[in-house]
């Protein structure tokens, strides 16, 4: 991973407040943005490598080539930055979608809908991410809630929205149960993954048993 050096002025700084982020600091200037990445992915390295309790702040700033202070401008805490590491990759990913939904027939569309909600879709290491945050149920159970907030909830409620919005359109029958159904097609990656089976078809796959008992007219 390339790793953004910071300048000698943010070296010498001290510790600051972390709820500046994505602000300039009072009187000083614009925060840094790559520098910013940088802890990011070098926390996002550190939880698949060591897990969240193993994680520690000093290896994270030593990958990432910042000091301490500079990392506790942005997050007071490692779990906040933890939080933050979550909502990149979602981020990032949305940003690898090239396709519009919205001009797709209403099969397609719930298969393109099925393959986002691959954890792996941005990240292939996200299966042993979300493992080592479950993993911390007991002794960190915040780190679950995160994980359900972050990662889970905004991929099965995509599903779930192209769903309602088949269903509006009329390729889909009104009755049909799309939480679960959306929650199906969640689950489905997980499987595959603790079956050691590949999950390159999986949207397809899913979308061909689900549609002849969804879909109006079958």
């Amino acid at each position: 991973m390339a790793r953004a050096r910071e300048p000698a002025s943010e070296r010498s700084a001290g510790a600051g407040s972390a709820g500046d982020a994505g602000h300039s600091r009072a009187g000083g200037r614009p925060r840094d943005s790559a520098l910013d990445e940088a802890i990011i992915l070098a926390a996002r390295e550190r939880l698949v490598k060591d897990g969240y309790w193993r994680m520690t702040i000093g290896d994270i700033v030593a990958d990432a080539g910042v000091t301490r202070p500079t990392l506790y401008r942005r997050w007071k805490n490692k779990l906040d930055l933890v939080v933050d590491a979550l909502d990149y990759g979602f981020r990032k990913q949305g940003d690898m979608y090239t396709v519009d939904l919205s001009q797709l027939d209403a099969r397609e569309a719930l298969v393109e809908a099925v393959h986002r909600a691959n954890p792996t879709y941005y990240n292939p290491d996200a299966m042993v991410l979300m493992g080592n945050f479950a993993g911390e149920a007991i002794r960190t159970p915040e780190l679950l809630d995160i994980l359900r907030r972050h990662a889970v909830e905004p991929r099965v409620a995509l599903v779930e929205r192209v769903l309602g919005q088949l269903q509006e359109s009329g390729a889909v029958r009104a009755g049909i149960d799309a939480h679960t159904i959306a929650t199906m097609c969640f689950g489905s990656y997980f499987a595959a993954f603790y079956r050691g089976e590949d999950s390159k078809q999986i949207p397809e796959q899913v979308v061909a048993v689900l549609w002849p008992g969804i879909a109006t007219g079958s």
